[in-house]
């Protein structure tokens, strides 16, 4: 008997520790608006109903003066190499095998407007894609039951600027309307953060069935 429970520990040890190492989310943790007459950052919980239609994003489909970003797919490593616009140093080109936690951050307004803010993140930045190219290339990452809208229109012009201000936050200035400014911020992975629903329930479901077992063994 001692034998089966010391078996049935070990279990719920070993549950324990791989708790701590399920792959967890990065995420956006805030952000502010320095310029824009009012204007805030909000952080979106997909799916959102800021948006007409509900859950969209491009196409005029906010029109407000606030800035917005939302969390996109997490956690996944590159299959090929990917061009970016902006990196705190180095090649413009990520390498095959990199891991990165996608973030989408935008600003559209009614009219012609023009921003300034920061938006910070719980994981380093890795690159920003600000490109109509990159951005299209990039848009495997989004994974988020969004429906975006306008994809090809989408590329910042030369007067606007999004940059890297620290290590996890960037700066986004840009002059805005039709249809608007859009970037996807790739950061690092977050040990910090919730994981993911589905993975928190299978470490459940397996924690249940150990103590079942256990209890069995009595």
């Amino acid at each position: 008997m001692q034998i089966r429970r010391e078996s049935t520990t070990g279990v719920l040890a070993a549950l324990a520790l791989a708790a701590m190492a399920i792959p967890a989310s990065a995420t956006i943790i805030g952000g502010t608006v320095t310029s824009g007459g009012g204007a805030t950052f909000i952080k979106l919980t997909v799916p959102f109903t800021d948006s007409t239609p509900d859950n969209t994003v491009g196409n005029n489909t906010f029109q407000s003066i606030h800035l917005y970003g939302f969390d996109e797919d997490q956690n996944i490593v590159l299959g090929a190499p990917l061009d970016v616009d902006v990196v705190p140093s180095g090649p413009l080109t990520l390498p095959t095998g990199t891991t990165v936690a996608s973030h989408y951050i935008f600003f559209d307004p009614a009219t012609s407007t023009t921003i300034d803010g920061t938006v910070d993140f719980d994981s380093d930045i890795v690159a920003i894609l600000t490109s109509r190219d990159t951005l299209i290339a990039s848009d495997f990452l989004a994974n988020t039951g969004v429906t975006y809208l306008s994809p090809t229109l989408r590329g910042l012009e030369a007067i606007d600027h999004v940059t890297i201000n620290g290590a996890r936050q960037i700066r986004f200035n840009t002059t805005a309307s039709t249809p608007g400014d859009y970037v996807r911020v790739l950061t690092q992975y977050s040990p910090g953060a919730v994981p993911e629903p589905g993975t928190a329930s299978l470490l459940l479901a397996a924690l249940g069935l150990a103590g079942l077992r256990y209890r069995r063994s009595q």
